[in-house]
């Protein structure tokens, strides 16, 4: 069975503070996509070099490990990952996180608006298939009981697409409301 657990979403949904807590209750390392693109000198002007990063990582991950970040679905060798969970959150609150960081508008809406259509997690359905890949809501998740809860998520089979913000944002007053410009 590949040895790693992949833990993605978009920006600001939770996987810098969710990742090493469920790596630690599996008793593995923890690696985030982007520190091991920065120590190996693949971002240039803030863009990872994903070709980069991809060939450099099929020989440095070897062993379990819980691996995260948005760019999983597009640097990971899915032999090589044996469970993948998507961090959601709902575009509004995402959207709040995203400003407090200080994010530009034009990044804020970009990422509000691939969350509540789920781009992340469609690719890692299209990289990983749907029968790795589940999903976990972090909108109100308090962190130490998210990652218990995302470790017995690891332990059962994925349900498939459970999480659709569209419903909440189905008017156009609502939709244009959470996608307007900060």
């Amino acid at each position: 069975m590949p040895p790693l657990v992949a833990i993605t979403g978009t920006p600001g949904t939770g996987k810098k503070t969710v990742a090493p807590l469920v790596a630690s209750a599996l008793g593995v390392p923890c690696f985030p996509l982007d520190g091991l693109a920065s120590s190996r000198g693949l971002i240039s002007r803030g863009a990872v070099d994903t070709g980069r990063l991809k060939a450099s990582l099929k020989s440095a991950l070897r062993d379990a490990a819980v691996v995260y970040g948005h760019l999983a679905p597009y640097v990971l060798d899915p032999a090589a990952v044996r469970r993948v969970v998507v961090l959601r959150c709902d575009p509004k609150v995402l959207k709040k996180r995203l400003l407090a960081r200080g994010y530009p508008p034009a990044k804020v809406h970009s990422n509000v608006e691939a969350e509540l259509i789920g781009v992340v997690l469609s690719d890692s359905y299209g990289t990983f298939g749907k029968g790795r890949v589940s999903e976990f809501d972090t909108t109100r998740a308090v962190p130490a009981e998210a990652a218990r809860k995302i470790v017995r998520l690891l332990e059962v089979p994925p349900k498939g697409n459970v999480i659709d913000w569209t419903e909440n944002y189905a008017s156009a007053e609502k939709l244009m409301l959470l996608l307007a410009q900060p």
